[in-house]
């Protein structure tokens, strides 16, 4: 028996656009026309048994949609999808996550990953993915560093995600890959870090070397608009900038060199500016920049060493020989 296409839509369209066999045959379609279609060129294969009832390019909703339905009873969109669903990340993935109760197996599929919990964790929507915390402790589990884990939670939360929610879900799990490490970042985020160049600069610039505890994401108006610091040392009258990839791709722009100067002109602060280089390859160099800044300012202290080849050592060496 074939099946009226508009059947069909009303079928398909809450998946956008994707059905199984099974559900196809429940509705009234025989096997040798859903067969055809395909055959024809109509629909698509996803999945064995998932189907894309249109012939042209299929979304990554659908292919969301498809994983589901293939993955079966009890499966969820989880980590990459998840966090792609949720607006944690920008660029869909490549592969599909699912996850599904842990007594259950599913045979490997194209542009399919399955992950096996007990039990599943708690999910919501359409398609079903798993709650806004629990993506999280997923996607720190499986990032390849610190850095990357730091990323994510800094993604996450500025997609809406409260560190709350991230670690409900680490008691949910009890002990889980990496948990001590994400309590740990949930804290630096709560004291204002929002990126893993900035937790760099917070661990092995400031406190590494005994700095001052700077404040950080400070706002106050400046040249007639707000505007925001990274790092500020108020009581010393110094403003750190650290530049990542994705907010200054090409380096200072012509606002960045702007700000700086209407700094010192308005607020009389020093502004220095720094890179992923300076402070992750070179971070004992960097404190030595930072301690001039911060000594200019007022500060009487003196940046520690951090280790026997710290350059805050080799100064120390030199300034006791009499040689700088």
């Amino acid at each position: 028996m074939r099946l009226d296409l508009g059947l069909v839509g009303q079928l398909t369209a809450p998946q956008a656009g994707v059905a199984t066999r099974a559900q196809l045959r429940e509705a009234g379609a025989d096997d040798s026309w859903i067969t055809r279609q395909l055959e024809h060129g109509r629909w698509q294969r996803l999945h064995r048994g998932v189907l894309v009832t249109h012939s042209g390019p299929v979304p990554w909703r659908a292919r969301a949609w498809g994983a589901l339905l293939y993955a079966g009873r009890g499966a969820v969109l989880s980590h990459e999808a998840a966090a792609f669903l949720q607006d944690v990340t920008v660029q869909p993935p490549r592969t599909v996550a699912v996850t599904v109760p842990g007594e259950r197996r599913v045979m490997p599929s194209a542009g399919l990953t399955v992950h096996r919990r007990t039990p599943v964790p708690p999910s919501a929507g359409r398609p079903r993915r798993t709650w806004r915390g629990e993506t999280v402790v997923d996607l720190v589990a499986d990032a390849r560093t610190e850095d990357d884990a730091m990323a994510r939670v800094c993604d996450a939360v500025r997609a809406g995600t409260h560190p709350d929610e991230v670690l409900a879900a680490l008691d949910r799990r009890g002990r889980s890959a990496r948990s001590a490490l994400l309590r740990d970042l949930l804290c630096e985020v709560g004291d204002g870090v929002e990126s893993p160049l900035e937790r760099r600069y917070r661990r092995d610039v400031e406190r590494r070397h005994g700095l001052p505890k700077a404040c950080l994401q400070v706002r106050h108006r400046l040249d007639g608009s707000w505007v925001r610091a990274d790092v500020v040392y108020e009581k010393h009258a110094l403003r750190v900038e650290l530049d990542g990839r994705l907010a200054h791709p090409g380096g200072r722009t012509d606002a960045d060199t702007w700000r700086d100067n209407a700094v010192l002109l308005e607020r009389a602060e020093l502004t220095l500016r720094y890179r992923w280089a300076h402070v992750a390859v070179t971070p004992c160099r960097t404190t030595l920049q930072v301690e001039a800044g911060l000594r200019a300012g007022g500060w009487s202290g003196t940046a520690r060493p951090c280790g026997p080849t710290c350059a805050v050592a080799r100064r120390s060496s030199a300034t006791r020989a009499g040689g700088f």
